[in-house]
């Protein structure tokens, strides 16, 4: 009996610490609010990785950690996650974290990332001879912002016949991808990443962003904006999906990384951009419906999340 191997997804960038303080109450500012502080292994490429796992795709993934306990736990959590881990360890260096504060209704106020270790040392891992099979060996490469422009570049030069991924992360790290648009095959990102890689004002409109940043080269991209609707766009068309309304909303952190996991994973499958963008928002939904930014769920509920998001509109 012919058994069909999944298809194989190399995930390159954020596998790191995350750490989440949740608000009890209404923020005031430049004084000390009574809350909660949760952790957990993420990482926007981790949190994709695992996504794009519970859609039905294997996955190789490669990045870095220190000698720390924070490493050893981001090594088990891969293990647990059934990747092939290409990681390096670095053990004079800490292993990068992210803390989010979070408003008492989930929403973020503010962030820290604390990730030098992947500014100095990703350029050196695309040499590497695993690096270059993993890339040759992939039906998709996935990879996030964390990466410094010189790797980047690399792995787009290595990546061969397969297509090109990538999450934003945030609008200062997000301009980072430009140099590489031409090479990207679609690009997932937040309203602010786009309004920032598109050089406009914060109040500027979506459509006017779609139009800069085709005009920089870049051919696809779903852009999340909230609970407003999500839009996809390619150089010929564009969509709206409009993301359910939620019963709960717990955790906004991973909804991004989640939506991008699962838009691959079905993109893997031969879904078009706008039906896996749609797979995408109801894997989103799960997840800020969780705790977690990388919920555990099965297909039914998946099944149930999906029913739930309208076709795409074309605008």
């Amino acid at each position: 009996m012919n058994v069909t191997s999944p298809p194989r997804l190399f995930a390159v960038g954020g596998a790191h610490m995350d750490r989440r303080g949740r608000l009890d109450a209404a923020h005031i500012p430049a004084t000390s609010n009574p809350g909660r502080m949760r952790e957990e292994v993420g990482g926007g490429i981790f949190n994709a990785a695992c996504m794009a796992t519970r859609r039905g795709v294997s996955v190789s993934l490669l990045s870095l950690r220190g000698g720390d306990a924070a490493g050893e736990a981001v090594a088990r959590a891969v293990e647990e996650a059934g990747f092939e881990d290409l990681s390096a360890t670095f053990l004079d260096r800490v292993t990068p974290s992210y803390t989010a504060i979070l408003d008492h209704d989930g929403e973020l106020i503010t962030g820290l990332a604390d990730m030098a270790l992947y500014d100095v040392a990703f350029a050196k891992q695309m040499s590497r001879s695993k690096t270059r099979d993993a890339a040759a060996g992939s039906d998709a490469i996935l990879c996030d912002a964390n990466l410094p422009l010189e790797a980047l570049a690399q792995l787009a030069s290595i990546r061969g016949a397969a297509p090109l991924y990538a999450i934003a992360v945030s609008p200062a790290k997000a301009r980072r991808l430009i140099p590489v648009f031409s090479g990207l095959s679609v690009l997932f990102m937040n309203a602010r990443e786009a309004r920032s890689l598109a050089g406009l004002q914060s109040a500027a409109s979506i459509p006017l962003a779609v139009q800069a940043l085709r005009d920089l080269g870049l051919r696809a991209a779903v852009i999340t904006e909230g609970s407003a609707a999500v839009t996809v766009f390619t150089p010929e068309n564009q969509w709206q999906i409009e993301p359910p309304q939620l019963d709960a909303l717990v955790d906004v952190t991973g909804a991004g990384d989640a939506l991008a996991g699962a838009t691959v994973a079905a993109l893997i499958r031969g879904l078009s951009i706008q039906e896996a963008a749609r797979e995408g928002v109801a894997a989103s939904g799960l997840a800020v419906g969780s705790a977690s930014a990388a919920p555990e769920f099965d297909n039914s509920a998946f099944d149930a999340a999906l029913a739930r998001v309208p076709a795409p509109r074309p605008v």
